[in-house]
């Protein structure tokens, strides 16, 4: 990085902080505090959700998992139009009418305060782990190739969220999410452009060939992570949970002038998200087909670690598999050329031909890399904190961009971890707040100055949290995949409590309240289970419907030995 590099970074990232805080400082009140501006647009509702929803996981990642595996991971959204359908018919217009701070305040008014305390407990557990992890698995990336302090990085991303956050709370969010997936954007579009300048001729039928663009699997095998299906029913029960009961998005999209407003927001997403992960993971598989046309590829990304042990005592192994991937690479090269002829000369054997000598090449190269990598892990046990295909699209940033686009795309990563973050901690001194500070303190309810100051304390507080946790963790899996597993984890019981919620009006709050502690066991005991027996481990998507269906399995079996409800007040049950 050089100068410009820096001025471009650091003036994006502090003049929009700066900005979201000058143009908040007097947010007083408890509704604009917690909800935002009653003025928000259905355009920057929308902005704020998606902008939540995306980390820089989204953007540092993804493109390294497609770079590996292809493009099958677009498959894990396909359930998420439907359910962000739902959201808007059925969970929204409630949330709305009764006027709630937290999706979990409704679970009170509807079952009991013992069963709202278990719903904003799980959503502060996960969303309190996630939000450590949001922070230390961009920043162990960053740390690592730019050669930066791990703990330098950590604390300054949560101290400046933790600064405008605290000051203008959800109002902040909204203003800040805004410009910040401008930049991201912008970013990320130039970063596109240039790639596909520097693309070969036909690159998208090399990478087709090669087995990236295959994005739809219709196997129903359950042991595979991503299928059709495993999108389709577990995209659709996780995506409903995050978009309809992690009050992350719900206080996204709970304020704004009108219910229209909200719905409006929603669908924005239902409509982008598809797109915007699919051009991300066509990124990270052009990426792929770019590296194959670089003489000096590198055999492993993390080129920090790498280097690191290449000139210590094992130089000679290092070196030596650095030049057996150099021979293989070559060789790939040479098929992919040759493949590339047969199929302009449109000779079909001679295209099947080379379409196996192509193959052969690649698993030779992936053979080679896979070597390195184990031989990395074993002489520097620290590099398997993160996965290779993480350090993919950084790579190209840092070695292929012109500098002033390198400082916009550093920008476009710390962007995105401030955004995620803001709304994670907009959400976790909201829930402590509404559901447990003022359930503890009924007096304190009515006192708005009070819990004005509270909300922010309380912010902090999960501010200071994230940054501990990010400090002490270690995280072994994909990023991106790693927060969706973590989610797969709590999500389905807390959906689950929301769907007896809505659509079986005659289980009480004690039967709702033990099937929950069961579905979650039952959720515990799978993943737990296929980590002992890797041979019987199902995708993570499953565990969605599994445990949102064993939550409702539960409450109607209980309901059903528990001795008859109370009937509810007429008002009560007009209301809900």
């Amino acid at each position: 990085m050089n100068s410009i590099d820096w001025l471009v970074l650091l003036g994006t990232m502090l003049g929009i902080a700066g900005y979201g805080m000058w143009r908040t400082r007097h947010t007083d009140h408890l509704d604009t505090y917690l909800k935002g501006n009653q003025t928000t647009g259905w355009f920057t509702i929308g902005l704020s959700v998606a902008a939540t929803q995306a980390s820089t996981i989204t953007y540092l990642s993804l493109p390294g998992v497609a770079y590996e595996n292809g493009i099958a991971f677009i498959q894990n959204y396909f359930g998420l139009p439907l359910a962000l359908i739902l959201v808007c018919a059925v969970f929204l217009p409630i949330y709305r009418k009764l006027g709630v701070y937290t999706a979990y305040e409704y679970l009170g008014k509807r079952f009991d305060q013992r069963t709202r305390l278990f719903g904003a407990g799980v959503f502060l557990l996960q969303r309190g782990l996630q939000s450590g992890i949001t922070i230390y698995a961009p920043a162990i990336i960053l740390s690592t190739v730019l050669g930066w302090r791990l703990d330098v990085i950590i604390v300054g991303i949560g101290l400046v969220a933790i600064i405008y956050t605290v000051t203008g709370g959800s109002a902040a969010v909204n203003l800040t999410q805004k410009w910040q997936m401008a930049v991201i954007w912008i970013g990320m579009l130039s970063a596109f452009g240039i790639l596909l300048a520097r693309l070969p001729d036909h690159a998208t039928a090399i990478a087709g060939t090669m087995g990236k663009l295959e994005a739809v699997d219709w196997s129903p095998d359950p042991d595979k992570r991503y299928t059709f299906w495993s999108g389709l029913l577990g995209g659709f029960f996780l995506s409903l949970s995050y978009f309809g009961t992690d009050q992350s998005q719900v206080q996204r999209y709970i304020g704004g002038a009108a219910l229209r407003e909200g719905r409006l927001g929603l669908m924005f997403n239902a409509v982008l998200k598809i797109p915007m992960q699919f051009f991300i993971v066509m990124l990270g598989a052009l990426l792929f087909v770019f590296y194959q046309f670089t003489p000096d590829a590198p055999v492993v990304f993390n080129q920090a670690a790498w280097q690191q042990q290449a000139q210590g005592p094992r130089a000679a192994e290092f070196r030596a598999l650095e030049e057996r991937y150099a021979a293989a690479h070559a060789d790939q090269l040479t098929k992919i050329k040759t493949w590339t002829a047969a199929r302009e000369s449109g000779n079909e054997a001679a295209l099947d031909t080379a379409q196996q000598a192509l193959q052969a090449a690649q698993i030779a190269a992936q053979s080679v890399r896979q070597e390195a990598r184990a031989a990395l892990q074993a002489a520097a046990p620290e590099a398997k904190k993160t996965k290779d295909s993480d350090f993919v699209f950084i790579t190209f940033i840092l070695t292929q961009l012109p500098h002033g686009l390198i400082g916009l795309l550093l920008a476009v990563m710390f962007a995105s971890a401030l955004s995620s973050k803001a709304g994670e901690l907009n959400a976790l001194g909201t829930t402590t707040t509404i559901d447990l500070w003022r359930h503890f303190r009924p007096l304190a309810e009515h006192d708005e100055a009070k819990n004005v100051r509270a909300a922010k304390w309380f912010t902090a507080m999960w501010g200071c949290f994230a940054i501990a946790f990010a400090l002490f963790v270690s995280f072994q899996e994909n990023l991106i995949e790693g927060l969706n597993i973590v989610a797969s984890i709590f999500y389905p019981t807390l959906l689950g409590l929301f769907i007896v919620a809505f659509f079986f009006k005659r289980v009480g709050g004690t039967a709702v309240f033990w099937a929950a502690l069961a579905a979650q066991a039952v959720v515990l005991g799978i993943f737990f289970a296929g980590k002992v027996w890797p041979a019987h481990e199902i995708g993570y998507l499953w565990l969605n419907p599994i445990g949102c269906a064993a939550c409702v399995f539960f409450s109607l079996l209980f309901q059903a030995v528990l001795p008859a409800r109370a009937p509810s007040s007429p008002s009560s049950t007009q209301a809900l």
